[in-house]
């Protein structure tokens, strides 16, 4: 009967593996395209000796990577403290969207206080801006609540269309310096001034607007849309990273499956 054991595959095991598949999905999607995946390499080289030099007897090169090993989980806690913070921002936000996707396919749950953001008013702006350079920082929330920014700009309450969103970058507009927050398709605050990332590299032809930008969605789920002064370029930036589009139709895609 042991010929059989390979079959014997209950419920647990199946979830047993799911869970790691998850898990592995997450840290792909974590370190994919980033000098993480470097250090990840270095780590598995690490442990690979750690345990050869434990079998070959080798005492004083098994005790020296031994106590590395033991101070690892600090070392990488201090070393990917972003990526983990990005990894729990990532599961916490999907966890929390798949529930909101769940309910809001139950129509009879719906009512007539539903709002969804105006993505075709946004993007219309972001274009009209970028073609006469006109820079402007957009922060989209989702999942993640952005009210403790609310206090570093003027509180606001303003039905977002197009001519609102163009009127508040308008460069002789006292509210264009600093970022916009929008929430259920409002206008919630003005010239908020958002953490910015220094520790990135990003090209120089990227300003502080783009910086700012990485920092709140590396903290937040929120997303950004940012029109360059310089070049009228839009970006657009979610979990700290820029998601590259081809054209209006392409970026109006990626926001109505993010904001879905």
């Amino acid at each position: 009967m042991d010929k059989f054991k390979f079959w014997d595959f209950g419920i647990i095991d199946f979830i047993d593996v799911f869970l790691v598949a998850i898990l592995l999905y997450y840290i792909y999607k974590l370190v994919k395209g980033t000098v993480a995946v470097n250090i990840f390499i270095g780590i598995i080289v690490v442990y690979l000796v750690w345990r050869v030099t434990d079998f070959l007897n080798m005492y004083m090169l098994h005790r020296i990577f031994d106590g590395f090993i033991k101070v690892g989980i600090i070392a990488l806690i201090v070393v990917f403290q972003p990526e983990i913070r990005k990894f729990l921002l990532m599961v916490g936000s999907t966890n929390l969207s798949g529930r909101g996707k769940f309910f809001k396919k139950m129509k009879f749950l719906k009512t007539e206080s539903d709002s969804e953001t105006d993505i075709i008013a946004i993007v219309s702006a972001c274009q009209k801006m970028g073609s006469s350079k006109t820079g402007a920082l957009i922060v989209i929330e989702r999942n993640n609540n952005l009210d403790f920014l609310m206090n570093t700009g003027d509180e606001m309450n303003i039905k977002v269309t197009q001519p609102i969103i163009e009127s508040i970058f308008f460069k002789n507009s006292p509210l264009h310096d600093g970022a916009i927050i929008i929430e259920n398709n409002f206008v919630k605050a003005t010239r908020v001034i958002l953490p910015v990332n220094n520790e990135k590299n990003i090209p120089q032809r990227f300003g502080l607007r783009h910086r700012a930008a990485i920092g709140i969605t590396e903290k937040t789920d929120a997303i950004a849309l940012v029109v360059s002064e310089e070049t009228g370029q839009i970006s657009y930036i979610k979990y700290g990273e820029f998601v590259m589009f081809e054209d209006i139709q392409e970026l109006t895609t990626l926001l109505n499956n993010d904001l879905r």
